[in-house]
């Protein structure tokens, strides 16, 4: 079986930016893939490659088996698109949006209204409400429901959840695996590390570069060195002291507290804790720390500038 995306040595630049270095990577049928990374990673300019809205300089790329430039046409009819921006017409109504996407693609509400059920309940009290009117939330709700409307075989989506609030984060992230369990390919791209637990497999880019391939088990399980999480009222001060700690290798702000990794070899942060209570801070809390995606990836982004 074919994979849903195949994208072999990709390369993209703008003028003097290398927006994609020779990425390569499959996404299975039935797989929810994701692509984590900061903002000017790359990651939109590959899904509009892959969506068939722009052309790469060099590499090959084919969804549904169908390569991106010679078979584009037929792409776009069996695929569904997301964008990171909200794009669609914010003076319709929601059942106006939905009717105007449906009709494009030669289909009905009514004839692919189980795909998108679990969704348009949750619109439908809202379906004569403007599109621009709706919260975050529901924006993306409905563009959700607009792009699966013609029950595409792949669904890509570019930050799906930039903005939203926590509660419509988890709701719409709960949809996604409805929707992986009927088969769909989801190709989805997000800054938010801690979506990146409830994918299938993950990339992580950074520049153009992908860093590492695995799933969210693997790539945690991928870290080495001892992990710290140390915080203090005067946390500037505190990051500064472990940063030039001879036996503390990287450390940099997480949430509440700093992970601070220790170099290799060392694995009792004992007397660290006690060097930094000796250079005054008093209120010190410290404890092992639970190794996240993020570590790996500030990890991984130090070996490569190395």
């Amino acid at each position: 079986m074919k994979p849903a995306i195949s994208i072999q040595n990709l390369s993209k630049s703008y003028r003097n930016v290398q927006a994609l270095k020779d990425i390569s990577f499959d996404v299975e049928q039935g797989e929810l893939f994701g692509l984590i990374g900061p903002d000017g990673a790359g990651k939109s300019t590959l899904f509009r490659i892959l969506t068939t809205l722009l052309l790469a300089d060099s590499g090959k790329a084919e969804v549904i088996g169908l390569d991106v430039v010679d078979g584009f046409r037929d792409i776009r009819n069996r695929i569904g698109y997301m964008p990171g921006r909200f794009s669609l017409y914010q003076d319709l109504t929601v059942e106006e949006n939905l009717d105007f996407f449906a009709t494009i693609f030669g289909t009905t509400i009514e004839a692919n209204y189980d795909l998108v059920k679990d969704i348009y309940v949750q619109l439908e009290p809202f379906k004569n409400r403007p599109a621009g009117k709706l919260s975050g939330g529901m924006k993306q709700k409905l563009a959700l429901c607009c792009a699966l409307i013609h029950k595409p075989e792949v669904l890509f989506l570019d930050e799906p959840t930039t903005g939203v609030d926590p509660v419509s984060r988890k709701e719409f992230w709960q949809m996604l695996q409805r929707l992986k369990q009927q088969g769909i390919a989801i190709l989805v791209s997000t800054p938010y590390m801690d979506e990146a637990a409830l994918c299938d497999r993950i990339a992580l880019i950074q520049k153009g570069e992908i860093l590492s391939i695995a799933s969210p088990e693997t790539i945690n399980e991928s870290f080495h060195g001892t992990l710290v999480a140390m915080k203090s009222h005067r946390m500037y001060e505190l990051l500064k002291a472990l940063r030039i700690h001879p036996k503390v290798e990287s450390c940099y702000a997480f949430g509440e507290y700093l992970n601070a990794t220790l170099i290799a070899g060392e694995t009792d942060w004992k007397p660290i804790e006690q060097d930094m209570r000796d250079k005054g801070f008093d209120d010190l809390v410290a404890h092992d720390a639970t190794v996240g995606i993020e570590n790996v990836f500030m990890q991984l982004l130090s070996a490569s500038k190395a």
